[in-house]
Order: structure tokens, then C-alpha cells, then sequence
């Protein structure tokens, strides 16, 4: 690694349609520490765009169906619960909304970067989240297109060897990466939808050959699809990673919040439940103490309130022990970060937080927990 290392960092976006779950706290305060820590050893671009994905069938679909259902409606009022509810509608529909339907929501998308109310209103909401957990807000009402067209990121695709382009046929475009012994993949219908990783493509392709190194953050459940984008994105140039999360079971069970279940477990919530008792900086590390070290990489471990407040008083007594660090401040913090980074240029958040809980370990420097934590 040079000082002047180039990261790009892009975490797996999440759909505005619903109320934010451990699963996804998990996710953001994964990405947050990872993007805090490593922007002080390198160049660090965070990318995580809602524009790029809107134009995926479980968005523009959601769209339709409040458009066709509900009419004219005052989304500003309402919590991310009762949107919740209604996209746990949608998808129990047992029709997939025809390609026409979609068309003018595509269209409105790319030609003047439309959002429906009704995601401008959870995307609000979540901003206020991120404000009260202390999470560096990469854009979350900005607009913010991918670089490549649809049809300029199939081409790059076919000229590169990687695409096969069957709509002058009748059928779909795949992404072909069987010569490196992985799977056909259909990425856009033969009705022109794109999915999750041809959107994937369309930001990522322009961008992967500015960057040293590609650092992808995503649910474990998609880890086939993002072995391929790896693939793809290393013939680009840059040295590509991918940091595959797992999910926070609710009782045992993992389930997907398009199926609802979600009530006394969003992140509105949690936050209400931990409450103002604790003060901001012990209720951001003792967020990120147990979403990261304590539940970890994997999704064994069911979320749990007496853990969670277990590690804000963990929080409380690491911040009450810090120590000013002895060495410049600067020289003390590169200090701490480094070790956690194996042989890549990001910070390993897990690495990074668990050592915070080690037994016996040098009360850690201020530096670090006002820097990377709070």
C-alpha cells in the first residue's frame, strides 16, 4: 500500500421500500467502520447509489403497484411500518407486473432521475437514522446515475467477451463467464428489465479502472452473483474484494422483510429502545461493538436486547479508559489501524472491533474511538 492507494468502496444498496432490520444495521455499520478506518490509510470513494437500483422490478414494480392500488396518495406522513406494509403487499401478488406497466417508470428514471413519494419518504426517514447512529451518509437523496447506459454496459460486456446478447432473437442478455468456470447468468429479461447485477454493472464497469482496489460489501445469500461481478471487475484492472455479511436471525429465523415480521425489531426501534440514557459517542460504539465483534461475519447468533445492552456497557468503560495517545496523535492512529488489514488496503471491521474486546489489551487510544467509532 502507497499513501495515494485509490479504494473504492461499494456496499450492496437496500431497497426503499421497507423499515431498516438488524440485518441491515449489521450491513451499514459493517460498511461505516470499514469506510472510516481506511479513509485514513488511503483515497477512499464510498458508492452507494438507490438511483442506480431503482430501475430493478422489486422498485419500479413496488411503484406500479401504488400507483395502480392506491392512486394519488400523501406519502409524507406516513412511517416506514405502514410503507412496509403496503410493499409486503405487493409481493404477494401472484402477477408480475407486465413490462409496459414498467416502462414509463424506467423511462421517468433515466430521463429525469424520478423517485415515487413514497421512497423519497423512507429515504428521508432513513437519513434521520443515519444521523442518530453517526453513519456517514454517502448520498441517500441524491441523485446520483451510474455512468454506463443499459445499452452501453451490454456492450462493453459483448466486446470484452462477456456477454451474449439474444434480444435480436427474442430472448435475454446473459453475462457469460463460463470460460473461468462459473455459471450463465441472465441479467436483463427479453423485455429489456434489467436485475440487480446489471445494474451492478452499469455503475461499477466505468468505475473499477480508477481504483487500485474494489471492495465489495453484501448480503452472503448473493455471494453466486458477486463471484461473477469479482470476475468481471478484476478484468477491469483492479484488485477486487469481496466481504460477504450475514444476516441477523429474529428468533431464531432468518427471513426476508418483504414477509413482514419486522414490528419491535426496526431500527427505529432499537434506537427508542436503547433510549437517551446513554450518551451519543458510548450508544455509536456499542452499536458498532455488537453488530460487528459480537454477532460477526456469520448469522449463527439471533439478535439480542441483553447483548446489545451489554456491549453499550462495554462502550461506556472502553471510553472511559481510552488513553491520549503517547505518539503524535496521527502516527498513534495509523498505528492501531494497520495491523487489521492483512494483506489489502481496507481495514477489516471485524478484526478492528474485536480487538477492542480483547482480554488483557492496552486500553485503546482516544484517537481511534472519536476517528473510526463515534
Amino acid at each position: 500500500m502507497t499513501p495515494t492507494s485509490r479504494v473504492l468502496m461499494a456496499p450492496i444498496t437496500i431497497t426503499p421500500s421497507k423499515p431498516l432490520m438488524p440485518s441491515h444495521l449489521k450491513g451499514l455499520l459493517w460498511a461505516d467502520v470499514m469506510f472510516r478506518a481506511t479513509a485514513q490509510l488511503a483515497d477512499v470513494t464510498f458508492r452507494f447509489s438507490h438511483t442506480t437500483y431503482h430501475r430493478t422490478e422489486q422498485v419500479v414494480g413496488f411503484w406500479e403497484f401504488l400507483d395502480r392500488t392506491l392512486g394519488d396518495t400523501d406519502y409524507g406522513s406516513l412511517s416506514e411500518e405502514q410503507i412496509g406494509e403496503l410493499y409486503v403487499a405487493y409481493r404477494k401478488e401472484e402477477t408480475r407486473p407486465a413490462a409496459a406497466a414498467l416502462r414509463p417508470y424506467a423511462e421517468a428514471i433515466e430521463r429525469t432521475g424520478f423517485v415515487h413519494p413514497a421512497s423519497t419518504r423512507v429515504l428521508e426517514l432513513w437519513s434521520g437514522h443515519y444521523r442518530r447512529l453517526g453513519l456517514h451518509d454517502p448520498g441517500l437523496l441524491a441523485h446520483q446515475p451510474p455512468e454506463f447506459g443499459l445499452e452501453e454496459m451490454i456492450e462493453h460486456l459483448v466486446a470484452a467477451g462477456m456477454g451474449l446478447d439474444h434480444r435480436n432473437l427474442g430472448g435475454p442478455v446473459y453475462l457469460d463467464a463460463t470460460p473461468f468456470g462459473l455459471p450463465l447468468r441472465q441479467i436483463v429479461d427479453a423485455d429489456g428489465r434489467p436485475n440487480y447485477l446489471a445494474c451492478a454493472l452499469r455503475e461499477l464497469l466505468p468505475l473499477a479502472p480508477r481504483y487500485d482496489e474494489v471492495v465489495m460489501l453484501y448480503d452472503r445469500d448473493l455471494d453466486p452473483d458477486y463471484q461473477l461481478l469479482e470476475r468481471v471487475l478484476a478484468d477491469r484492472g483492479p484488485t477486487v474484494h469481496r466481504v460477504p455479511i450475514g444476516r441477523t436471525p429474529i428468533e431464531g429465523r432468518i427471513t426476508s422483510a418483504r414477509h413482514g415480521g419486522w414490528h419491535g425489531y426496526t431500527v427505529d426501534a432499537l434506537l427508542h429502545a436503547v433510549g437517551e440514557d446513554h450518551p451519543p459517542e458510548v450508544r455509536l460504539l456499542g452499536m458498532r461493538l455488537y453488530f460487528i465483534a459480537t454477532l460477526g461475519p456469520g448469522q449463527q447468533q439471533s439478535f439480542r436486547h441483553d447483548l446489545l445492552r451489554k456491549s453499550l456497557a462495554r462502550a461506556e468503560q472502553l471510553l472511559s479508559r481510552a488513553r491520549e495517545p503517547a505518539p503524535p496523535e496521527r502516527d498513534a492512529l495509523l498505528a492501531a489501524l494497520t495491523p487489521h488489514r492483512r494483506d489489502h488496503t481496507h481495514v477489516d471491521p471485524y478484526r478492528l472491533t474485536s480487538s477492542l474486546l480483547r482480554r488483557g489489551r492496552t486500553p485503546p487510544d482516544r484517537s481511534l474511538l472519536t476517528t473510526v467509532f463515534t
